[in-house]
């Protein structure tokens, strides 16, 4: 019975040794993808009434990996001054070099009737305020390869035009 025993732990040892080489052989040919950055370049305030406002949102999009992203669309949550914004996804497709950028604009109905008046009263005379704060987060949907969906979560600021 010892032999038994003996045999089926060396097995299982062998076994074990094989799938660590195997999972090590697997991580050497899988490409490894990082997320990109999404930072906003500007907002443009379009026709709003008191309910809805309709923005124009420009985006850059940076691409750490040494091969390029071909952005299928962006889905988002957007965060301006401390106060959810606007949600959604864009479905402006892209392709972003690698180690490049590229700029993609997306058009946002918001229902932020607070948020935006604070940000026209902060213009006053109709210059541009000082920076506003945003938190954009959500994630890139490629249209090849074998990373598919790619999350991101970022915070900046940009001025208002």
């Amino acid at each position: 019975m010892s032999t038994r025993l003996h045999r089926a732990k060396a097995a299982m040892a062998m076994l074990a040794a094989g799938a660590a080489i195997v999972a090590t052989a697997c991580s050497l040919f899988v490409p490894k993808v990082r997320a990109p950055t999404l930072s906003i370049v500007g907002i443009d305030l379009g026709r709003s009434d008191f309910f809805q406002q309709r923005l124009k949102v420009h985006v850059r999009v940076e691409n750490p990996n040494d091969r390029e992203l071909p952005v299928r669309s962006v889905s988002y949550t957007l965060d301006i001054a401390g106060e959810e914004a606007a949600e959604g996804a864009s479905s402006a497709s892209f392709i972003v070099p690698p180690l490049g950028d590229a700029q993609f604009d997306m058009d946002v109905t918001a229902n932020l009737a607070g948020t935006v008046l604070k940000l026209l009263l902060a213009r006053g005379d109709g210059s541009a305020a000082g920076s506003v704060a945003y938190h954009i987060r959500g994630k890139v949907e490629l249209s090849q390869g074998i990373w598919r969906s790619i999350p991101f979560d970022e915070r900046g600021s940009f001025s208002l035009r």
